[in-house]
Parts: C-alpha cells; sequence; structure tokens
C-alpha cells in the first residue's frame, strides 16, 4: 500500500469531483445476482462517507456498527451515512451530516476528496458514497439510538482482492449473493462490502 500522499494522489485522480452531476446507480446488490428489474418508482436518494485516517500510522477506514434495537440491518457494519434529507444542499452534505448526528466528527474534521459510483440496494436506495480524510483532533462520540460501536479497519486489507469474499444465503426463499470481508471478528458484507469493491475497482481495477 503506498504512503498516505500517494494515495491521496491516486484517489483525486481516480475519483470523481464532489459536485459532479449524479449519474444512474452503476454497482449495487444486484451484481451477484444478475441485476434488477426496472425500478417501480424513483429510487430514494442516500449518502454515506467512507471516512479516511491517514494519521497515527497506517491508512485506515472508520466503519460502524448499527445498533441492535434498529428496524433496519440491526447489527451490520456500515459507512456512516443515510437519507438526504430535503434540507440538504446536496448528497455530500448529507454524508458529513451523517458523519457528526452518528459519530460526533464534525465538518471542520473532514476534507471530502471525491466520490465513487452509486450504489442500488434492494430496498430501493441510491446511495451516493464519498470519500474524505479525517482530520486530526476530533473525538468519537457514537449516538447510542444508532451506533452500537464504531471502528477502525486496515484500507489495506479492505483494498486486497484476497479479502473480497463471495458469499450467500437464502432471503425470501431465493438463494442471494453478496461480497463480504470478514475481518477480526466484524462480518462486514452486504452493501458495505459491495461498495467497498467498487471502491478498490475505481482505485486499483
Amino acid at each position: 500500500m503506498e504512503n498516505a500522499d500517494a494515495l491521496i494522489a491516486r484517489l483525486k485522480s481516480r475519483l470523481d469531483p464532489i459536485d459532479a452531476p449524479l449519474d444512474a446507480p452503476s454497482r449495487g446488490d444486484g451484481d451477484l445476482n444478475g441485476g434488477f428489474p426496472e425500478p417501480v418508482g424513483r429510487l430514494r436518494s442516500a449518502a454515506v462517507l467512507a471516512p479516511l485516517i491517514l494519521h497515527g500510522g497506517p491508512p485506515r477506514l472508520l466503519l460502524t456498527e448499527r445498533a441492535a434495537h434498529l428496524p433496519k440491518h440491526p447489527g451490520q457494519i456500515a459507512f456512516p451515512g443515510g437519507s438526504v434529507d430535503p434540507g440538504d444542499a446536496s448528497p455530500a452534505h448529507a454524508a458529513v451530516r451523517e458523519l457528526e448526528e452518528e459519530v460526533g466528527i464534525g465538518a471542520m474534521h473532514v476534507e471530502l476528496i471525491g466520490r465513487f459510483d452509486g450504489y442500488r440496494t434492494g430496498t430501493g436506495f441510491h446511495i451516493t458514497p464519498f470519500v474524505g480524510v479525517l482530520r486530526p483532533g476530533y473525538t468519537v462520540k457514537p449516538d447510542p439510538g444508532e451506533v452500537a460501536d464504531v471502528f477502525e479497519t486496515p484500507f489495506s486489507f479492505l483494498m486486497d482482492p484476497s479479502n473480497h469474499e463471495k458469499h450467500a444465503r437464502e432471503w425470501q426463499g431465493v438463494m442471494r449473493h453478496y461480497y463480504a470481508m470478514p475481518w477480526e471478528d466484524r462480518y462486514i458484507w452486504g452493501a458495505t462490502a459491495g461498495m467497498l469493491k467498487s471502491l478498490h475497482d475505481r482505485l486499483y481495477g
């Protein structure tokens, strides 16, 4: 894995500008399942942030474990993020707002670098993922209403193709296939792993 300066240069050269016009999602839960039928109605807009930590050691990504009591995706590993609200100026604004609401890291501690491929979920969301570098000096304060834990995972592990496993499980009577990147006792899978695979392909594919 390259040093911090080389990684920043790669990100800036390979990612889309933050404010570039949004395209239809080119990746999604259907990538390993024969695609999706045409959506009925408009996909709901969401945004997430892949927070990259370059200080205090090798590059890492900050991820969250969703609270166990949440009605949707309880206990799953996720990027900070959520729906784009009417008051958000842009998906990028929504991603940074959600970072502060979920883990307590404010906008002054984030340098947005760029955007990668939109991701469509089977639940009807169009997720716009961003990469932002976290500046030193922040304090992590998870919102217990949304987040059970916050942790860091080596960027080199997540960007290693040998760790991009393909798993399957039955859902509503149908076998569904998805990416998974088990790390220590964390099971990173589904949309989060799919977006990490997309980020890898954008940077190193």
